[in-house]
């Protein structure tokens, strides 16, 4: 008994070491800082996109609990399969060599390793770029937010409408645009490039005003639409006499399946002079909670004193990062084995079913859809002057399922909404059913 109440001490003298000391804590509602708040925060409107939708579910949730269980999920773009058992294996065998003295490791590249770099060179680019032009990381998303920091508040940035939302939020996050205007729902200083049902959701880029900076998204989010090969090779050539660098997010780039249609922006001749390009394996592979990505900046992207795009972003990642996890660069690696490349076009098959599914449960009710062929996002026009959060709002209480509202996307999205295909298989079928009956005309 002496021994265990000793262990027990221990144990808890051990345990309250980590903890902070509470003895001297009081809670006040009274006390602030002298510190200014960032005014550009105060720019934003409301909260992001997807916290919002899921602060509405909840709500009705919470006015509605007999209904929780109910709930079927077409919203955000997040995963549901399992990791396949290859792509899991790298990522096992990385953690398990963690636990012994040969296979340890600690910090690493902030650029990635360079196996791993070599690799999404060769097997994913097939060596139109160089393994140094990589940059590895912990995703897409993250990695708007640092070229942001390196193009910095000074620039004009040109966004599709609509597009995801990461685009403006970090662009009015970094000081880059004025205030919202009220009769737009746009801010004042960023380009809105219009991307209609009637231009191919592809825009007049040569009609709208120059950018220093273009965002563009194929096959895009949340539209689904995939640039052709002649309508990049405008956008860049525009881009290229504008002296404007375009940002590529090809997040998306695995659900293509058209011939012909690129998949990376470097397959366009003069790209590498105007280009950088942000991708994934959140979509390609099931890592939305793993988290890894990539960003390609070319030797040849320069600013306008000849200083190379590279070298600043390289400067942000060494700075502000410390390299994606060596477990999760390890699933990276597996990823690209032709073991891995194979599970990850079974999983990309299985997406594009379900938003075949749901494309023709919409068109088998007379909506007019676009996207749900080479991306995972069906885009569902509404009826005339039919608003979309007010749509979104109907479906919730009438079908208990969750969809997005075009207008979260900017104003160029109002009158529709955005079907993900991310759902389980029998998810998908049962949200066919209940949309059919709940958005019949």
């Amino acid at each position: 008994m002496k021994l265990s109440g000793a262990l027990s001490f221990l144990m808890l003298a051990s345990a309250s070491a980590f903890a902070p000391s509470t003895s001297n804590t009081r809670v006040s509602t009274s006390l602030q800082s002298q510190v200014t708040r960032n005014p550009n925060f105060g720019k934003l409107i409301g909260g992001y996109l997807f916290p919002e939708i899921g602060r509405r579910r909840n709500a009705y949730i919470e006015e509605n609990p007999e209904m929780a269980s109910k709930i079927i999920s077409l919203g955000i773009g997040d995963t549901t399969q399992p990791i396949p058992e290859h792509i899991l294996s790298g990522l096992v065998n990385s953690a398990s060599k963690l636990g012994t003295k040969e296979g340890y490791s600690g910090y690493g590249a902030e650029q990635g390793m360079g196996d791993l770099r070599a690799k999404i060179a060769d097997k994913l680019y097939n060596g139109i770029i160089k393994a140094d032009e990589v940059f590895v990381s912990d995703g897409a998303k993250c990695d708007i937010m640092r070229v942001q920091q390196v193009f910095g508040s000074g620039v004009v940035t040109a966004v599709q409408d609509p597009s995801y939302p990461v685009y403006v939020d970090t662009s009015v996050m970094m000081g880059q645009t004025g205030e919202i205007n009220k009769d737009t729902n746009q801010y004042d200083n960023i380009v809105y490039m219009p991307c209609t049902a009637e231009n191919d959701f592809f825009p007049d880029i040569e009609s709208s005003p120059r950018a220093d900076i273009v965002y563009f998204c194929s096959p895009n989010n949340p539209t689904g639409a995939a640039a052709t090969k002649e309508q990049l090779e405008h956008l860049v050539k525009v881009c290229k006499e504008r002296g404007s660098i375009l940002v590529f997010d090809a997040a998306y780039a695995p659900f293509i399946r058209t011939e012909g249609v690129p998949k990376s922006i470097f397959e366009i001749e003069g790209a590498r002079e105007v280009a950088m390009e942000c991708n994934s394996f959140s979509k390609y592979a099931g890592f939305t909670g793993v988290r890894l990505g990539w960003t390609v900046v070319p030797d040849e992207l320069t600013f306008s004193d000849g200083t190379r795009v590279r070298d600043d972003f390289n400067r942000v990642m060494t700075t502000a990062f410390n390299g994606a996890s060596n477990i999760v660069q390890g699933g990276g690696l597996a990823c690209l084995d032709d073991e891995g490349l194979a599970e990850i076009n079974t999983l990309i098959d299985y997406y594009l079913e379900n938003a075949n599914l749901l494309k023709e449960a919409m068109e088998s009710i007379g909506y007019d859809v676009f996207g749900g062929t080479d991306a995972p996002y069906v885009f569902v026009k509404l009826p005339e002057g039919k608003k979309s959060w007010d749509m979104f709002s109907e479906i919730l209480e009438k079908a208990q399922v969750v969809t997005i509202p075009g207008a979260g996307f900017g104003p160029g999205g109002e009158g529709y909404l955005r079907l993900s295909a991310f759902a389980p298989r029998e998810v998908v079928v049962e949200a066919c059913e209940r949309l059919k009956v709940a958005m019949a005309n």
